[in-house]
């Protein structure tokens, strides 16, 4: 296990670039306690990448449930996460779309991926239809870069007062540092109107859920990019987010907006021997159907034992060390 933690799908998306399993927790399933009570209006979840869907469901059994003092409780899950790993999920409605909330079709392994994984769960039993995500408007897409560029500048403000100094010229990198600066300049009043925007979007996204189970795509937009090509410079501070926003296109972000339970799925492998996650969307407070699914998926497409061509599979040796 690994820890991670996602506030805009950085759970999911290195799960999808690293053939591993990522599953992004309910709101407040996981406490955040006792330091917080909840990040960036509880967008933020604590949680971790795993090789099984079986240690994932363990390891949450371990860690969640509510603390004293939190803001708010997730649902209570009906029985223990791990005992949902093997259970039949029966025959779900999966809705599934290739497009971008832009209306773009991703690269061709992506759609290779889940083309894959939608005859897979044909196959499996389930009712397979295309459905594209309602709601998510230039308004709501503006609306979540001020949540960000105002976390960030929290994120920021926290770590000053506990070094008792602000950070330094090489202290953060320069999308974060672009982002400091926005989110200095943001008014509470307009943080709080971004996040009213957001949440009249989740209640699109609830309504959109009561007509299928779980919501798939791919979870990245493009196979995972070379190292060092996700990086602004002081010159360039927003290359990062331009050459990123490429392959997160998927808006992985929703299920933070939402507070719903979502996974990356390591279904897929392209020609290069590179995973390929699948994206997959539940209903609030359902984890139980996300780890019935993907403990069916895992049993039909084992991936435990599958590894990138460049990978660290076991713990460095002392002569490696020397």
């Amino acid at each position: 296990m690994a820890h991670g933690n996602d506030l805009g799908g950085s759970l999911r998306y290195p799960a999808s670039a690293c053939g591993l399993f990522g599953l992004k927790p309910t709101r407040a399933r996981n406490p955040l306690g006792p330091e917080y009570g909840d990040a960036a209006g509880g967008w933020a979840v604590e949680h971790a990448l795993t090789r099984t869907v079986r240690d994932s469901a363990v390891l949450l059994d371990m860690t969640s449930g509510p603390d004293l003092g939190d803001p708010y409780p997730a649902p209570a899950p009906a029985r223990p996460f791990a005992a949902e790993v093997g259970a039949d999920p029966g025959r779900l409605r999966i809705g599934f779309t290739a497009r971008t909330p832009e209306g773009v079709v991703p690269h061709p392994d992506c759609a290779a991926a889940l083309n894959a994984a939608v005859a897979l769960c044909e196959s499996l039993g389930h009712e397979v239809v295309e459905a594209d995500l309602p709601g998510l408007t230039p308004e709501v897409g503006a609306s979540i870069g001020t949540i960000f560029c105002a976390a960030t500048a929290w994120i920021v403000q926290y770590w000053s007062e506990r070094l008792g100094r602000e950070p330094g010229k090489d202290d953060l990198e320069p999308l974060t540092r672009a982002y400091w600066d926005i989110g200095r300049a943001v008014p509470a009043a307009a943080y709080m109107r971004a996040q009213e925007r957001c949440q009249r979007f989740a209640r699109e996204v609830a309504r959109f859920l009561k007509g299928v189970d779980v919501w798939l795509t791919p979870t990245l937009s493009t196979p995972p990019e070379r190292i060092g090509a996700i990086t602004s410079t002081p010159d360039e501070p927003m290359r990062a987010l331009e050459v990123g926003g490429r392959t997160v296109a998927y808006a992985g972000v929703v299920a933070n907006i939402t507070g719903n339970p979502a996974m990356s799925v390591p279904l897929y492998w392209n020609g290069d021997g590179l995973p390929i996650g699948l994206h997959v969307l539940g209903r609030f407070g359902d984890e139980a159907t996300l780890f019935r699914l993907a403990a069916q998926l895992e049993a039909a497409r084992p991936w435990a034992d599958r590894r990138p061509p460049v990978h660290t599979s076991a713990a460095p040796s002392a002569s490696t060390l020397r």
